[in-house]
């Protein structure tokens, strides 16, 4: 086969959208938004829309699943059905925020359906020209995974092991997302007691990068991601199953669930990740934070 390697994105959110930007200077990049908002339809700019889900599988040598971590079972099952319909056989990346058990089933479904799997996590935000976004990369194929040509991307083999990339981003994420849930419940707390002016004061005295002018980093911080929460639950359950496995007990990240599954309940779990980045009045975002729906 001449030509580019044809590089297949599954759910163009902004995170996967933006990484298959990355990787149009060296590949043809295809993705669908069938069925999909207007927002995800901006998201996908500059990558090549095909009719549907189908069309996207028959076309992509390499097929990436970038989803929310919910949904991570059900798409790579769309796409071994698309796969039997059009009798392709494309190498499978799923880069999704899963445990190392729940990557290892995929793999294995993968397998007796005839195709690859590549274990695949990100750190870092949507990959963009001047970023360091890292995608870290496991299994017998992560090589030709890491082979593309990125901008803004770096890839990172952590293994031949199905399991491993997932591995590394429970550990990172337990610690990014994690302490974000911990200034979060610490901020609501202080503005429901009415000591938040005294808790700011604090904070900026010991982590002033943290906190921003008059709480202006922080504020957009949990803003952010309380507009993610809903997607985040799943998350923090997946780190619960591999620290619980990994014999260090699943508690902390069940109560960590929890805290991101009362913020999706929030008028703020209903905002865009894009109206949430722009909020930087910290008194604002909590009032937003106050009221849970049912």
């Amino acid at each position: 086969m001449t030509g580019p390697p044809v590089v297949a994105i599954v759910s163009p959110g902004a995170m996967g959208s933006a990484l298959g930007r990355a990787w149009t200077g060296g590949a043809r990049v295809v993705t669908t938004v069938a069925g999909r908002s207007d927002r995800t339809r901006a998201l996908a700019e500059g990558l090549e829309l095909l009719p549907d889900l189908d069309a996207v599988v028959a076309a992509g040598e390499v097929v990436v699943s970038v989803c929310p971590p919910g949904a991570a079972g059900a798409v790579v099952d769309d796409v071994l059905a698309a796969a039997a319909r059009v009798g392709a056989r494309p190498l499978l990346v799923d880069a999704n925020a899963v445990s190392p058990t729940a990557v290892r089933r995929l793999a294995d479904r993968a397998a007796s359906a005839g195709l690859d799997l590549v274990d695949g996590s990100i750190s870092g935000g949507p990959p963009a020209p001047g970023a360091d976004t890292v995608l870290y990369l496991s299994g017998a194929r992560a090589g030709e995974v890491a082979a593309l040509d990125a901008v803004g991307l770096r890839h990172r083999v952590v293994g031949d092991e199905v399991g491993r990339a997932s591995a590394v981003k429970m550990c990172t994420a337990s610690v990014y997302k994690g302490t974000t849930a911990v200034w979060a419940q610490a901020l609501r707390t202080a503005d429901s007691l009415g000591v938040l002016d005294v808790v700011l004061d604090d904070l900026t005295e010991s982590l002033p990068a943290e906190v921003g002018d008059g709480g202006a980093r922080a504020a957009r911080r949990v803003a952010v991601a309380a507009a993610k929460s809903g997607r985040f639950v799943a998350e923090m359950e997946a780190i619960a199953e591999t620290q619980e496995a990994a014999g260090a007990g699943g508690e902390l990240f069940t109560g960590m669930a929890a805290v991101y599954r009362r913020l999706s309940r929030t008028p703020s779990g209903a905002l865009s990740p894009e109206e949430a980045a722009a909020l930087t009045d910290l008194g604002e975002v909590l009032t937003r934070m106050r009221v849970e729906g049912t």
